[in-house]
């Protein structure tokens, strides 16, 4: 993992015969996505793009990046994330792929999650002041949504979007010429999520569960259609999310989960590790309740409750809809898996400069995202081959 705040390529004290197999496997990945590049010039600087984004570059940027593959000025790296022809969401199709075959597991997680691009000015599209959990403030930034994949080979990122305010969206003119679609329409982050969970379902990509913050889990709609597909998630919430439960004498009644976490008496918590963190496994008392929602046949819901043990007014909930064979265990388990996205993002952004784009235009944005999610498969795919060669040589 790369320290927050440190840049750093995954390249450092690597062998001669490492740097062999990873020159070999980046040929390899780069002839699987030619396909989409039409001219030579722009399929072979994408190539060189690629290599710049997994260097030792300090920033990521045109400049820098040009100066790294030997050409004097950043025209023909500008270029490919403008106006070059290329297929951009036929190059994220290949990526899922490769991220299947290199991480592909049936017990895998899907997991949305936004973060915040950091911006001057009022040009670059989508951008306005608004809250980023990256700055942990109101700040002038734009959003991304993305759909991480955890997997037990490893994680990176299946999807991506841009969210685009309501400003944005209503202003024909301010939209156009930062390049965004003409029929494009202002969609929550919800809907955004639910746009990239249906394409990584229509392609079969295999998996058990979703998962996600509170922005995903108190949409009620994007929750309704997850149980609609038969997906299985463990979706966080607000506290004001009204929910149904039982009264002592069974009788359905609603209230909110604010409501409800003060009365789980102590005998209900049990201590368990969501998973092993930098300082060990991560432990926590949680609680778990079934509701009474009328599911699909073979299915239900629970209230599941996490409590730090340090500090027992710190508290967070989730709405899992799942196999009704589930335990509080698989729960848990799930829930711990949406750090990964959190660990993706600052990886991303640390080892291939996913936040270092000087783009302004809707197709830029998309392009370089694309293209170091890309770079960030990459090397996901090359630890999970490490793992497994070093775990055979046991």
């Amino acid at each position: 993992m790369v320290a927050k705040g440190k840049r750093r390529t995954s390249a450092q004290a690597a062998t001669g015969t490492e740097v062999e197999a990873w020159v070999e496997g980046l040929a390899r990945l780069h002839a699987r996505i030619g396909r989409h590049f039409h001219r030579a010039e722009p399929r072979q600087r994408v190539a060189a793009y690629v290599r710049g984004l997994l260097s030792g570059v300090e920033r990521k940027n045109s400049w820098q990046l040009a100066e790294h593959v030997g050409e004097a000025t950043p025209d023909g790296i500008q270029r490919l994330l403008s106006t070059a022809t290329w297929d951009v969401e036929a190059v994220r199709d290949d990526r899922r792929s490769y991220v299947v075959e290199h991480l592909g597991d049936p017990a895998a997680v899907l997991v949305v999650d936004e973060t915040g691009f950091l911006k001057k000015g009022t040009q670059s599209v989508g951008v306005k002041r608004q809250y980023s959990g990256t700055a942990g403030r109101i700040a002038n930034c734009q959003i991304g949504v993305f759909l991480g994949y955890a997997s037990r080979a490893g994680y990176a990122f299946l999807d991506r979007a841009l969210y685009l305010p309501q400003e944005w969206a209503a202003d024909d003119d301010r939209r156009t010429e930062a390049g965004g679609p003409a029929a494009v329409t202002m969609q929550t982050k919800g809907q955004l999520a639910r746009t990239l969970l249906a394409r990584a379902i229509a392609a079969k990509v295999p998996h058990a569960w979703t998962t996600g913050d509170e922005c995903y889990g108190s949409d009620g709609s994007l929750r309704g259609w997850l149980e609609a597909q038969r997906e299985a998630y463990v979706l966080a919430v607000r506290g004001h999310t009204y929910l149904w439960t039982a009264n002592e004498r069974g009788v359905p009644e609603q209230t909110t989960v604010a409501a409800l976490v003060p009365t789980i008496p102590e005998t209900a918590w049990t201590r368990l590790s969501c998973g092993d963190g930098a300082k060990g496994p991560r432990l926590y008392d949680w609680a778990w309740a079934k509701l009474p929602y009328r599911t699909a046949e073979g299915w239900a819901k629970w209230l599941l409750v996490r409590r730090s043990v340090s500090d027992p007014s710190d508290l967070a909930s989730y709405l899992v809809f799942a196999p009704a064979g589930t335990t509080l265990e698989q729960g848990v388990a799930v829930a711990g898996r949406r750090w990964t996205i959190e660990v993706g993002l600052e990886q991303a952004k640390g080892e291939v400069g996913l936040d270092q784009y000087e783009v302004r235009r809707w197709e830029g944005w998309y392009r370089h995202i694309t293209l170091a999610l890309l770079a960030h498969a990459f090397l996901a795919a090359t630890r999970a081959h490490a793992a497994t060669t070093e775990k055979g040589a046991v």
